[in-house]
């Protein structure tokens, strides 16, 4: 069965797609509200760059572990089923990760409640090429750059999404990032508005 992506993707997510694609950017930084298929769209981009690229395996990260499951990981569970690939992964709650199956590579799950223990994770293959942080303003910008410091090493061509609701407080990072990106980082922003029906 072929599934199109223009079915899956938003047509106000076409653009960071092709910049996924391309590579241009590594941190992609995505706020928008709830309907805004942030949330969504992420897993279908790193299920896309597991099965392209068999060195690439994935990291989802909350800042609490006990929202994993009902959030990231039921995500990349509705990934799978609509680009018709779920066959092909393994998905186990205990400890929770995502197994493809021709390969091995992993996309697990993990809570940031201390960074530190983030420090310890190992891989059997491959490098960490996908992370992605839910609720990003949940966490600090410090414990961001330790957590990507220990992550992002020893491979190629990261990709890190960064998805959020936009919050009430102006001194969140995410505002600041938003406004004016740092090299290598693009924004964006989307609503339920700029969702078909």
């Amino acid at each position: 069965m072929q599934v199109r992506l223009t079915n899956l993707i938003a047509p106000s997510f076409y653009e960071v797609h092709h910049a996924v694609k391309k590579g241009a950017a590594t941190h992609f930084l995505l706020g928008g509200g709830r309907g805004s298929t942030k949330s969504s769209f992420t897993p279908v981009e790193i299920i896309l760059g597991i099965i392209a690229d068999p060195d690439a395996n994935a990291i989802a990260l909350r800042k609490v572990k006990d929202t994993l499951r009902e959030s990231v990981y039921a995500s990349f569970e509705w990934a799978l089923d609509k680009l018709g690939v779920a066959h092909l992964f393994d998905c186990r709650v205990s400890p929770m990760q995502i197994v493809y199956k021709p390969t091995g590579q992993r996309i697990i799950f993990r809570g940031a409640d201390n960074p530190i223990k983030i420090k310890s994770l190992r891989l059997r293959k491959g490098f960490f090429k996908f992370v992605w942080y839910e609720e990003a303003d949940e966490f600090s910008i410090e414990d961001i750059r330790s957590i990507n410091q220990t992550l992002l090493r020893g491979g190629r061509d990261y990709k890190v999404f960064y998805t959020y609701n936009p919050p009430k407080s102006r001194k969140r990072w995410v505002h600041e990032y938003k406004s004016n990106p740092p090299k290598d980082w693009l924004a964006h922003h989307s609503d339920y508005r700029s969702v078909p029906r």
